[in-house]
């Protein structure tokens, strides 16, 4: 039960541990409730920096940093996983502090091993995987899971990073070489149909909701664009809720979670991996939801109860990366109806996530076909 004398009021400060695009829209979204942002990060003048009130220059595993957070924070967030799970328990042990997330949170999804025992042991429908340590290993789970699979770093690797497909004998020695960076995970390939993902929030009192399911296209293993409503089966979209919220209440969730979905041909759905913060797939419901995944996330972490999620309109998500940062600026007076997301991130690298662009639209396709009109993204 939700209680006035629990609640992290307006007034209060948020300290977040990361200071990217999403610490920098978690910021945003707290801005607006009233509340003041410390955000820690080892970059100058990185994107939560240019809109926080306290920037702490520091590496993430600081521990007097941590704890300098801590100190002017009356709670703490952080906006992605490959923070130090150690430290922030040392933190929380010397400062009296809330970190309404906790480290298990952060220990389940650090590990894509841990990762799929946890979802295997909440009955969460994922591919067959192994524990790969040795070449003999490999040999073993190859004859297990058979050709083609999938081989990735337990630790660290997004985008694509970290990971070989195996498809035949031939591709044996660059999975070696990644074997050489550690323990690794071997995981069935799953021919899937479409790349679907749901945003789920829940708060410390056990309320739970959840955005609508976005349906995603990649290029190059990076997050290209979100379709929301995603283009599935009534049956499919209620299924991905199901699935989000058992994981969400198996874990004790607070704040907001990510979770990314295979769906195949047949309707199947396998969970694909989780993500302990707002993920790039939920950015559409700034503009396109009555509450946004930043906005749920600063109620949960905050104490207080979470509404029931409506789509406003039907809508459209596109990446910009480095690649695509010049021209796609140039969309806020080609396109003014488009919303024009700019991270305020310094250097312009190609592959590197520099904003993104919303649009809201009437019918998918026609926007679609607008996307690939302006040759930005082709």
């Amino acid at each position: 039960m939700t209680t006035l004398s629990n609640l992290i009021k307006p007034g209060s400060t948020i300290g977040i541990i990361g200071g990217g695009q999403l610490g920098r829209m978690m910021a945003f979204s707290a801005k607006e409730r009233g509340y003041r942002i410390a955000v820690l990060d080892p970059t100058p003048d990185c994107p939560t920096a240019q809109v926080a009130d306290v920037h702490i220059e520091a590496a993430y595993d600081d521990l007097d940093a941590l704890k300098e957070l801590a100190e002017q924070s009356d709670v703490l967030t952080y906006e992605f996983e490959n923070v130090d799970a150690e430290t922030i328990d040392r933190v929380l042990s010397e400062v009296e502090i809330a970190i309404p997330q906790g480290t298990e949170l952060l220990l389940n999804t650090q590990n894509r091993l841990t990762e799929k025992d946890f979802l295997k042991k909440a009955g969460i429908p994922i591919a067959s995987y192994a524990k790969i340590e040795t070449k003999a290993d490999l040999t073993q789970g190859i004859d297990k899971l058979g050709y083609p699979s999938v081989l990735k770093t337990i630790q660290g690797g997004y985008d694509g990073k970290g990971q070989v497909v195996l498809k035949s004998d031939s591709d044996l020695k660059e999975a070696e070489s990644l074997l050489e960076k550690g323990t690794c995970v071997l995981e069935e390939w799953v021919s899937f149909d479409k790349e679907i993902s749901i945003m789920v929030a829940r708060n410390a009192s056990g309320d739970v909701v959840t955005l609508p399911v976005s349906e995603n296209i990649h290029l190059n293993n990076i997050l290209l664009k979100s379709i929301v409503p995603a283009r599935v089966s009534e049956d499919s979209l209620n299924e991905a809720e199901t699935i989000a919220k058992t994981i969400a209440d198996t874990m004790n969730l607070v704040g907001v979670l990510g979770v990314e979905l295979f769906l195949t041909d047949s309707g199947k759905i396998y969970a694909n991996e989780l993500a302990p913060r707002p993920h790039n797939s939920g950015h559409y419901s700034i503009e396109a939801c009555s509450d946004s995944q930043f906005d749920l996330h600063i109620r949960a972490i905050c104490g207080y109860p979470l509404p029931e999620v409506d789509l406003l309109k039907p809508a459209v998500m596109v990446n910009i990366l480095g690649e695509h940062f010049e021209s796609a600026i140039e969309l806020n007076a080609s396109h003014p109806s488009w919303h024009v997301h700019n991270y305020g991130k310094n250097g312009v690298k190609v592959g590197r996530k520099m904003g993104h662009v919303t649009i809201l639209t009437d019918s998918i396709e026609e926007t679609l076909d607008a996307i690939d009109e302006t040759k930005i993204w082709n």
